[in-house]
């Protein structure tokens, strides 16, 4: 669903090499517990490396923390090109089947918001590396959205983008609270809704 969870990396199979297992363990342990509750010595230890083959991959741990929010963002991109593929024809249906996405695996167990927009809460500096990573990443996000928007003949593309992805965000953080019972059961029709009325 784009929402950051570890699975949303870029590696299909298991991790072989130390750098993939580094970087497959430093997603679930932020993603699970956050990023400043997670140290280095804990990473490499699960992922049964040593300390010096994490520096030879990531000069620092902000630098895996980076790493890490590029495959987040890579899974979000993944998911949504996913879902327009599987409507080529219909990309109003792909945007919607994106969303319906989101709002079933917000749903599951252990569903904690998205792992871009909770390292954005982490690292309020606005000169951190990993700030700038989601930033670029939830900018890329908009574009894409109004791009598609203005594909599917939208009158005002970008408003649009900005209400989609205001809905995006508002189910990352519903479904932590609601869980499968919360609002997100309505996203993919409020979605409908707000692409019909930008038809109209």
């Amino acid at each position: 669903m784009a929402d950051g969870t570890p699975e949303d990396g870029p590696n299909g199979s298991g991790p072989a090499r130390a750098g993939d297992r580094i970087r497959a363990v430093a997603r679930e342990l932020f993603y699970s517990r956050g990023i400043r509750g997670v140290g280095v010595d804990e990473i490499v230890a699960r992922a049964g490396v040593t300390k010096p083959s994490l520096y030879r991959g990531f000069a620092s741990k902000d630098a895996l923390v980076v790493a890490c929010l590029e495959d987040y963002d890579a899974g979000l991109r993944r998911r949504l090109d996913e879902a327009l593929a599987a409507h080529a024809d219909d990309p109003r249906a792909g945007l919607v089947a994106f969303l319906s996405g989101i709002a079933g695996r917000s749903a599951r167990p252990g569903f904690r918001g998205c792992g871009l927009t909770n390292a954005l809460v982490e690292y309020p500096e606005a000169d951190h590396p990993a700030r700038a990573a989601v930033l670029a990443s939830k900018r890329a996000l908009h574009a894409r959205l109004a791009e598609v928007a203005r594909t599917i003949g939208a009158r005002k593309p970008e408003p649009l983008a900005d209400a989609l992805l205001l809905l995006i965000e508002g189910a990352f953080a519903c479904g932590q609270i609601f869980g499968a019972e919360g609002p997100n059961r309505s996203l993919a029709g409020a979605a409908e809704a707000l692409i019909a009325a930008s038809l109209e």
